[in-house]
């Protein structure tokens, strides 16, 4: 799923992010990434969604090597990944139903599908009935959850997050990573920076830990003593297998895209920057 060998990211002011990192993440997996501030997760996020390149080595990301990805490409690759961030990167003056169908309307779904995708996946994150508010009625854990229902709504084999955590209460953090937890047991692929490690004991996952951008250490997944506490959406949200299985080869529509980058670039849905990388 995820494969890096010898992989350094240097920027133009000589600072180097990542180097020499070599790691695998397999298909159905989930993973924290763990690590101070300045460690390289946001960056090795970047790589993985191809927001930016490798300065050296390999990476392959749903079995493309990202060196192959050409600038034209890059929109049909990420709609392969579900990205979710810490500040939500919500569209303010759109309602939650508009908001997490985006992704579906960029890729040319259908409006019946569009509707059947978007309340099947609200419902997964408890907020089936909020469809026609907008993002600022909403609680900071509710719009969260409206982050990762756009991010999952197309069923990509990988979610990435970036702190998802980091603005909510321990409360509201376990609710949300309970929310990964259930998306990786129904086949999702899921790597989740955080550097909350209080929070990170409630889930025996594997941890991958960064230091100055090299590897420090990769524990695999271990049990601890105590179940996570239950997901307190369980009874209003009832799992949809067939709603959320990935699927394993992109639509026709998309592959056959070959425009410019689109509206799930997060810099081109939120900051209106160019929508390829470097």
């Amino acid at each position: 799923m995820i494969r890096l060998d010898h992989v350094f990211k240097r920027y133009p002011n000589g600072r180097e992010a990542l180097s020499d990192l070599s790691l695998d993440i397999a298909a159905g997996e989930i993973a924290f990434l763990t690590g101070h501030s300045g460690a390289g997760k946001s960056s090795l996020l970047k790589l993985i969604a191809l927001i930016e390149r490798p300065s050296r080595g390999r990476l392959i990301v749903n079995g493309q090597n990202v060196a192959g990805v050409s600038r034209s490409r890059i929109p049909a690759f990420r709609r392969r990944i579900g990205m979710v961030f810490q500040d939500h990167k919500l569209l303010h003056d759109r309602t939650i139903y508009d908001n997490v169908a985006l992704p579906l309307i960029v890729a040319g779904i259908g409006g019946k599908e569009i509707g059947r995708r978007v309340r099947a996946a609200l419902d997964q994150v408890g907020l089936l009935g909020r469809e026609h508010s907008v993002p600022l009625e909403l609680s900071t854990g509710e719009q969260q959850r409206v982050g990762i229902a756009r991010a999952v709504v197309s069923k990509p084999p990988l979610l990435i997050a970036d702190e998802p955590t980091g603005n909510l209460d321990p409360d509201l953090s376990l609710e949300v990573m309970n929310i990964f937890r259930r998306f990786n047991e129904v086949g999702v692929t899921v790597l989740i920076a955080s550097h909350d490690l209080l929070l990170l004991e409630h889930f025996p996952v594997r941890r991958i830990r960064l230091e100055a951008g090299r590897l420090a250490g990769d524990s695999p997944a271990h049990v601890i003593a105590s179940e996570p506490p239950p997901n307190p959406m369980s009874e209003q949200a009832a799992l949809r297998n067939d709603a959320l299985r990935t699927d394993t080869h992109p639509p026709a529509a998309i592959a056959r895209d070959s425009g410019p980058a689109n509206l799930l670039d997060p810099r081109k849905l939120i900051e209106q920057n160019e929508g390829t990388a470097p």
